[in-house]
């Protein structure tokens, strides 16, 4: 038995079926426990058993000091893989190629490249399965990690097993929800003392005893503190914590070498690559003799460290950081002083050492930190370039150039979604006088998480002052602030003046009607004032080739808050093509959300379905915490659509938990939307009638001045169907007077059928339904349809039955085919009434496949590759063809011919 696995027998087994159920489906595990514990030896454990079960393994360690390296622990993991990271499709092994290095290029984002990874493993599985090793997570770069987070949500499908190892008390950048996690407890008594008695069988009983009690369990401390056991004692060291004590074991182990050996060691603990010839190159400098393999014997034969190839890797962990705190800071910076002499090719490296090895400014170092952060921004590791732009503010020399510094980590930090790293940045850059362009940039990016709902009451007439502050000097960010007010007049209720001032300064900043800012910006603040405006001037706006996608979400959402749902799809779809050329996975988020929003107005639910999936599935994994609210919401309104109701419910009360504390309106519009649908499709009248009286209502928090447009038919509805339809006259009126404003075609389309639902004359009622089906509803089936279902079932209740059937008739036709199931079947029960019969709604593939699965059927149809596919989902190209495989069978069909008609029946 290896004494290794003592007391982790279960653990390794847990493991194994992991490695054994890999035909079926990947799986990711992240090992957690104390330093010492075991978790090094159960991954060894675990690459032995696969490398029997015949899998092909790739490895990667975390070293502390190699943790601001860009993509240090990636280059790691795919060195083995060689020749095939050249292969692939050619954006992928461009975004690779730039992130590794090996070609000098920028990289969009950094989910391109977990794409690449993720294809690139996925295909090296295919001879053979992969498992990927992992040895302290919580010191690989923060690139490399978000990788790694990306691969560990979509290896499901692949054979394909990730297992990490990451030590307690640090926070896991791995998501819980992307893994299965396995803690590492101390061992047993019994376990204990079978370890210690192969470690060190000669101890006495009574020094037995006192080791097993110091060691409270931990492997390695039974392991190490044997061997110093028999040094004098410190009185205070038995109070000191496990991990110090193994760290005083080591150094006293180290203070045993030649000071030759020391010095290479000391090289070593701070050296942020582990090449032999660099080490021996350094070492040789600082200690002044010539130093090689020799030299680092008696650290080897001491089993501190020990050499693979060309590569030197200490024992532990707690070796290397043991070493680093003992070193007097003088002797600390000549090693990095040594590491910089030696690092001629690697500049950006060389940078942090020449820093590190100083505690004075320096203009021409700090310069020189900055390139690197802006190289490593390029490549997609922009937590690395946060860290290189902090350490080149503290070595500025001028007070200018260290606020511009930190001010730029801090919009980077805003980028990675880490509140506490803005804030520290901001209040260093405050502790010197700031320009008044500083002093913007500084107030606009504290308020820069959750859409700004953290701001105070008067933030938007805040933002819009300093954007006004700044334009004359810097016009570029004074658009972004106040893009910044604008999106905060969605989100929030500034009120009338607050939204006038954000027009006029657009305006005033913008003279170009037809520019993409203005309009956006006029939309979010204005979308009824603006509205013709925004409408108009947006159909004859074209984006420029060189547009990577922002301008379209920019457009699509303006012209959805206008209520141009049609117009705003079309604006999406072109969109979300370049942002997924890019990987700008955060961007396509809220691009796939004003997509899914307006596929559910118009009535294409089947294309709803996939993009609301999408949108807050990337929501979510970007950290949008505001935005997945509302996709969850605008998810609770799509299922109520559908009949799905209890999800319904459940998504609304989801979305509110999260918007009602922070006083987001639009999530909480479109949860009582979706609250007040789920009644409406149940039969509860009255109760839908009280949930859309609330989003028409100015003081609930829950009134949105674009989306309530959207509610109109609804409210008339539900007020028909419970004898209150004088309730809402007042309401319809005041409606009439906005549309009287703006030509939102949502609002006209849902008024036409409001007036010939309330309107008591029977003869001009009628008249007024015909004018609501004459009017030009092509693109929006939903309303249309719902127009005919409530024409027939007007004529029925007239006793009218035969003319009836034709409008309910074509109503059951229309929503079968959209998926609204509960209309379709009110459509049903209503021609029954009329003495008509109509068969069973068929299910279809919205009803069989997942929103994933719908999603792919939906792109093979348009007769996308595998691999197409998947550079569009973000998928590897196999995990494709697995899911096609599970899907034909469910859709009865056999090819991809097929399924453009399966798909075709859904439009």
């Amino acid at each position: 038995m290896n004494v290794n696995l003592i007391g982790r027998e279960a653990q390794l087994a847990q493991l194994r079926r992991v490695l054994s159920d890999v035909a079926g489906r990947g799986a990711a595990v992240l090992v957690r426990g104390a330093p010492g514990i075991g978790k090094t030896s159960l991954l060894a454990a675990t690459g032995a058993l696969a490398k029997s079960l015949g899998f092909r393994l790739l490895h990667a360690v975390g070293v502390e000091a190699e943790s601001n390296l860009p993509f240090g622990g990636l280059q790691q993991l795919l060195r083995p893989l060689g020749p095939a990271l050249g292969e692939g499709a050619a954006p992928h092994r461009a975004a690779l190629a730039a992130a590794l290095g090996h070609a000098e290029a920028e990289v969009a984002d950094v989910f391109m490249v977990g794409l690449a990874v993720l294809d690139l493993i996925a295909d090296v599985a295919a001879s053979a399965p992969v498992l990927i090793l992992l040895d302290d997570v919580q010191w690989l770069d923060d690139a490399t990690v978000s990788v790694l987070a990306f691969m560990a949500r979509r290896i499901g499908s692949e054979p394909v097993v990730l297992v990490g190892a990451a030590r307690d008390g640090y926070r896991s950048r791995l998501d819980p929800d992307e893994l299965t996690t396995l803690a590492l407890e101390p061992l047993s008594d019994e376990d204990a003392a079978a370890l210690l008695a192969d470690r060190a069988p000669d101890l006495r009983p009574a020094a037995r005893r006192r080791l097993l009690a110091a060691a409270a369990g931990n492997p390695l401390g039974l392991t190490e503190l044997s061997r110093t056991l028999g040094r004098a004692a410190d009185p205070d060291e038995t109070v000191l914590p496990l991990t110090e004590r193994l760290e005083r074991a080591f150094t006293d182990r180290v203070a045993t070498l030649p000071a030759t050996t020391r010095a290479i060691l000391r090289v070593a603990a701070l050296d942020d690559g582990s090449s032999l010839t660099e080490l021996f190159a350094a070492a040789r400098l600082l200690a002044g003799e010539a130093v090689g393999i020799a030299e680092l014997e008696p650290a080897l034969r001491a089993r501190l460290v020990s050499v693979a190839g060309i590569e030197l890797r200490f024992g532990h962990p707690l070796m290397r950081s043991a070493i680093q705190q003992t070193t007097p800071t003088a002797e600390r910076q000549a090693a990095h002083g040594a590491l910089a002499a030696v690092l001629d090719a690697h500049p950006d490296r060389q940078a942090r050492h020449r820093a590190a090895a100083t505690s004075a400014a320096d203009e021409t170092l700090a310069q020189a930190l900055e390139d690197a952060a802006l190289r490593a921004a390029r490549r997609g590791a922009v937590a690395e370039a946060v860290t290189a732009l902090e350490h080149a503010a503290a070595l500025s020399g001028d007070p200018t150039g260290r606020t511009e510094r930190l001010l730029r980590a801090a919009d980077y930090a805003v980028e990675l979604g880490r509140p506490e790293s803005v804030n520290r940045l901001l209040d260093q850059a405050q502790t010197a006088p700031l320009s008044p362009r500083q002093h913007a940039t500084v107030v606009w990016l504290r308020g820069s998480f959750d859409e700004g709902l953290g701001g105070h009451p008067g933030s938007v007439k805040s933002l819009t002052a300093l954007a006004e502050s700044v334009a004359a000097d810097d016009r570029t960010l004074a658009l972004r602030i106040l893009w910044s007010a604008a999106q905060l007049c969605f989100w929030s209720e500034p009120g009338p003046e607050a939204r006038r001032r954000v027009l006029d300064a657009v305006e005033h900043m913008v003279p170009d009607a037809l520019d993409p800012w203005r309009l956006a910006i006029c939309a979010y603040a204005a979308p009824v004032e603006r509205g013709a405006y925004v409408l108009h001037g947006i159909r004859d706006v074209t984006p420029s080739d060189e547009d990577d996608g922002r301008a379209y979400r920019m457009l699509s959402t303006a012209m959805l808050l206008a209520g141009g749902f049609d117009a705003a799809r079309a604006f999406a779809a072109s969109g979300s093509v370049g942002l997924r050329a890019q990987g700008r996975l955060g961007l396509l988020a809220r691009t796939a959300g004003a997509q899914a929003w307006s596929d559910i107005v118009v009535g294409d639910l089947g294309a709803a379905i996939s993009a609301t999936e999408e949108s807050r599935r990337l929501a979510r994994e970007t950290a949008q915490t505001m935005m997945y609210a509302l996709m969850t919401a605008i998810g609770a309104k799509l299922a109520a659509l559908r009949g799905e109701l209890d999800d319904a419910l459940r998504l609304a009360e989801e979305a509110e938990e999260i918007g009602l504390p922070a006083g987001a309106r639009p999530v909480l519009a479109i949860a009582l939307i979706a609250r007040g649908t789920a009644a409406l499709a149940a039969g509860r009248f009255e109760e839908a009638l009280g949930h859309f009286r609330r989003v028409h209502d100015p003081a609930d928090p829950a009134f949105q001045v674009a989306l309530r447009l959207t509610a109109v038919g609804d409210l008339v509805d539900a007020a028909i169907h419970c004898g209150r339809a004088e309730d809402v006259v007042p309401l319809v009126a005041e409606l009439e007077d906005i549309a009287a404003v703006t030509p939102a075609p949502v609002l006209h389309a849902e008024l036409r059928l409001a007036r010939a639902l309330l309107l008591d004359d029977d003869a001009g009622a009628e008249e007024l339904f015909g004018a609501a089906l004459r009017a030009d509803l092509a693109t929006w089936p939903l309303i249309r349809a719902r127009t005919h279902l409530a024409f027939g079932e007007w004529l029925r209740r007239r006793r009218r039955s035969v003319e009836s059937r034709d409008h309910l008739r074509v109503a059951r036709d229309m929503l079968d085919a959209l998926g609204a199931i509960p209309w379709g079947e009110k459509a049903r029960r209503e021609l029954r009434a009329a003495g008509e019969t109509s068969r069973r709604r068929d299910p279809d593939a919205r009803d069989q496949l997942t929103p994933h699965e719908l999603q792919i059927v939906q792109l093979a149809a348009e007769g996308l590759t595998n691999r197409e596919i998947g550079q569009q989902l973000y998928l590897s190209h196999r995990t494709v063809s697995s899911h096609l495989h599970r899907i034909f069978p469910k859709l009865g069909v056999v090819s991809r011919a097929e399924l453009r008609t399966v798909v075709g029946d859904l439009r």
